[in-house]
C-alpha cells in the first residue's frame, strides 16, 4: 500500500496529483508562480499537497499558521507547558520590537514572541543549522527580551514601577541540526538553563533558557512508541516522514486535527503556494547568509593560519640570527703547517 493511499485514508480531502496540477494550469497566476520554481521545488510542493510527503511544521509560515493564538491559543499553550514543565497560557503574539536583534537571524526558520498569562514573555526560535546559534547569542537574545519586558512594565506602571513586577523571560531555541556541543550529550535532546548563586540563595534572575535538539530527538526515538505529551509534540515538530505522521495520529489521535488543518490549508492552492514561496524565500536568504558566514569563517581561519606561519617564520629567523651571532663570536684559529700537512711527493 502506498504512502499516498495511507494518508488519504486518514485525510480524504487530500487531492490527487492530477487534480492539483489541473487547477494550477487553469489559473495563470498560479501557473506563473509554479513555473518560477525549480523542478525539485515543484515536485516537493506537489508531494506535500498530495500527501506523498509530510509538511515541515517548523518553517515559519506553517509554524505561525498552526500555532497562531488568534486562531487557537491552546496549541501553543500546551506545547510551552510541556517544555517549561508547568501550566502556562498564551495570551497574545507580540510584534517584534524594533530594537531586537533582527539583523542576526542567521539560518532562522521560525520566530515568534508571545506573552503568557502571568505577564512572562517567551521567544520561540527555530534554527536550521545550530552551530550559528551559540550560547552567547542566546544570552544576547534573552537580554534583549528582558529589556523589552522592563520597558513594558515601566511604561505601564510609571511612577509606581517596582523591579519586583518584572516577570520571567524565556528563550526557547529549537535546532533542526544541533551544534556539536549537544552531539556529545548521550542522546539528551532538551537542555534547560538559568543563572543561580553558588551559595544556593534563591535569587530570581528572570532569564530562562531551553534548548531543544530535534535531530537528536529523532535519533533517540526512531521507531519507538511515544510515551509522553512532550514526545508527541516533538515528533510533530521534527518529522515530515509519512510513517511518523501515521504513527503519531494512531498513538495520539488529538494530533489528527492539526494535520487536518494542514491539509485543509492545501485545499486553498493560492494560499499554500504563497506560503511555500515565502518558505523558499526564507531558505534562499538563509542559504546566502550561511554562505557568507561560512566564507567569513574560512577567511578568519586563513588569517589565523597565516598569523601562525608568520610567527613560526619569525621564530626561525630569530634562531638563525642567534646562531649567526654565535658563529661570529667564535675565535678564529691560525693555520700552522705540520709535517703531516705537507703533501707527499711521488717517488
Amino acid at each position: 500500500m502506498s504512502n499516498k493511499k495511507n494518508l488519504r485514508e486518514y485525510f480524504p480531502t487530500i487531492r490527487t496529483r492530477e487534480e492539483l496540477q489541473k487547477e494550477i494550469i487553469s489559473k495563470p497566476k498560479l501557473k506563473n508562480t509554479f513555473d518560477d520554481w525549480a523542478k525539485e521545488e515543484q515536485e516537493e510542493f506537489l508531494d506535500i499537497c498530495t500527501g506523498v510527503k509530510g509538511l515541515k511544521i517548523t518553517y515559519d509560515p506553517y509554524f505561525k499558521e498552526i500555532f497562531n493564538p488568534e486562531y487557537d491559543n491552546e496549541r501553543l499553550s500546551e506545547l510551552l507547558s510541556c517544555i517549561l514543565n508547568r501550566m502556562v497560557k498564551v495570551i497574545t503574539v507580540l510584534p517584534n520590537d524594533g530594537t531586537r536583534l533582527s539583523d542576526e537571524n542567521t539560518l532562522l526558520i521560525a520566530d515568534i514572541v508571545v506573552e503568557l498569562e502571568d505577564g512572562s514573555i517567551a521567544n520561540v526560535e527555530i534554527q536550521k543549522i545550530g552551530y550559528q546559534f551559540p550560547g552567547e547569542r542566546a544570552a544576547c537574545y534573552s537580554a534583549d527580551l528582558l529589556l523589552r519586558q522592563y520597558k513594558r512594565v515601566r511604561d505601564k506602571k510609571k511612577k509606581t514601577f517596582k523591579y519586583s513586577e518584572i516577570k520571567n523571560v524565556y528563550t526557547i531555541v529549537f535546532f533542526e541540526k544541533s551544534p556539536s556541543v549537544f552531539q556529545n550529550s548521550d542522546m539528551n535532546y532538551i537542555h534547560r538553563a538559568e543563572a543561580k548563586t553558588d551559595t544556593g540563595i534563591p535569587l530570581d534572575l528572570l532569564q530562562k533558557y531551553v534548548f531543544i535538539n530535534l535531530d537528536i530527538f529523532q535519533k533517540s526515538h526512531h521507531n519507538k512508541p511515544i510515551s509522553s505529551k512532550l514526545e508527541s509534540w516533538l515528533t510533530f515538530l521534527s518529522s515530515d516522514r509519512i510513517e511518523d505522521i501515521i504513527r503519531l495520529i494512531e498513538e495520539c489521535p488529538e494530533f489528527k486535527s492539526l494535520y487536518h488543518d494542514i491539509y485543509e490549508m492545501c485545499q486553498n492552492v493560492e494560499e499554500i503556494m504563497g506560503l511555500f514561496s515565502k518558505e523558499l524565500q526564507i531558505l534562499d536568504e538563509n542559504t546566502v547568509q550561511f554562505m557568507v558566514d561560512e566564507m567569513q569563517k574560512e577567511i578568519e581561519q586563513q588569517k589565523d593560519e597565516i598569523k601562525q606561519k608568520d610567527a613560526e617564520i619569525e621564530q626561525k629567523d630569530a634562531k638563525i640570527a642567534e646562531l649567526m651571532a654565535r658563529i661570529k663570536e667564535l675565535p678564529l684559529k691560525s693555520y700552522k703547517p705540520t709535517p703531516n700537512n705537507y703533501p707527499r711527493s711521488k717517488l
